[in-house]
């Protein structure tokens, strides 16, 4: 009898420690094929060198070379894009074009804007960008500055051309914008307008914006 029992007490114990290695085995089965907890990365931010201040960027382009400029500066600081388009879109003919942004500057002319401006009361510093033509920012320009209120703000001209410069437009921008801070402009190549990502970085790490 007492053998008996020592017989099946033997064998529960051994059934048990089955069913114990079974059940560890089974849980480290399972964690070998459960999916990994996905690790996050955190999403590559813009740094906007003007800390705390809302930016805008407005930019007059015919080309494209303008806007992939503008483009590159929103990318960098999270600033906001509005393109700045006529009421009446130039011709896409370069030679026809030439001879009406000539035109446009002997007289004087200020091209209607075909949307009203943003509100500029709501940003702090607008990015400025345009072309060269004719030594000159294109008329359109001056409507723009000459429609809106830029006291208080903080203006960053940019441009391209295909190599004349800044052709002094930062200080015609200082006439016509009275009560902005007008800082160093950017002049961008035609022919690098599309990869300008390095020129901005440069530029936007010299200018005093992050105070």
């Amino acid at each position: 009898m007492v053998k008996r029992v020592l017989a099946a007490l033997l064998g529960l114990a051994a059934l048990l420690a089955l069913s114990g290695c079974g059940q560890q085995e089974s849980r480290e089965r399972a964690a070998s094929h459960a999916p990994e907890a996905e690790v996050s990365q955190p999403a590559k931010q813009p740094v906007d060198p003007a800390a705390g201040k809302k930016s805008l960027v407005v930019y007059f382009s015919q080309s494209g070379n303008t806007e992939a400029v503008a483009r590159a500066i929103g990318e960098q600081t999270g600033a906001e894009l509005w393109a700045l388009r006529p009421q009446k879109p130039y011709t896409d003919d370069y030679d026809a074009l030439l001879e009406v942004a000539s035109s446009e500057q002997q007289n004087g002319a200020r091209p209607a804007i075909a949307t009203p401006l943003p509100d500029l009361d709501s940003y702090d510093v607008i990015y400025v960008g345009y072309p060269i033509w004719w030594g000159d920012m294109p008329m359109i320009l001056y409507t723009f500055f000459e429609d809106g209120d830029f006291s208080g703000k903080t203006v960053v001209p940019f441009c391209t051309s295909g190599g004349s410069g800044l052709s002094g437009t930062v200080e015609t921008i200082e006439q016509l914008a009275a009560g902005a801070d007008v800082k160093q402009g950017l002049h961008v190549g035609s022919a690098a307008a599309a990869d300008a990502t390095g020129a901005v970085n440069s530029w936007l790490s010299e200018l005093d914006l992050y105070r």
